[in-house]
């Protein structure tokens, strides 16, 4: 066994760490550039400070599943990697690409019912998190 764990380990790719890791940064850091980009536009465009938040979420999130859906943001994640799934974009990602995945066994079964397998950890933390936070600012406030 050891023998064929040192025959793999000498045959598979050596990851280059700092070459992924700048890519991860400059991708992340273009989208949330992005992000910033559009939420001065409803800004300037005289939306309020929330407002121009939630409609940037919109926007973002919209992209992120036309991009997923054309096949853009598997082609970006696989050179970003990390990068490629700051929270709100890769989020979106997710669940576009589960939906894509399970639409063949049809729109009930398929999508409707495994849409969440990919996303459904993560939104289960998030309230989980919510939840913690929430009783945290309760009881120290």
């Amino acid at each position: 066994m050891q023998e064929y764990e040192d025959i793999v380990n000498q045959v598979k790719p050596k990851p280059e760490l700092l070459k992924n890791c700048i890519w991860a940064f400059v991708v992340g850091g273009l989208i949330c550039t992005l992000g910033q980009i559009i939420l001065n536009l409803f800004i300037g465009g005289g939306l309020s400070q929330q407002d121009a938040g939630s409609a940037t979420s919109v926007v973002l999130i919209f992209l992120a599943a036309l991009f997923t859906g054309i096949g853009i943001y598997d082609e970006l994640g696989k050179r970003a990697g990390a990068g490629s799934i700051v929270p709100i974009t890769g989020f979106a990602n997710a669940i576009v690409a589960s939906a894509m995945e399970f639409k063949r066994e049809g729109y009930i079964f398929g999508v409707g019912a495994r849409i969440f397998s990919v996303a459904g950890p993560t939104l289960v933390f998030g309230f989980v998190v919510a939840v913690l936070i929430g009783l945290i600012k309760v009881f120290v406030s």
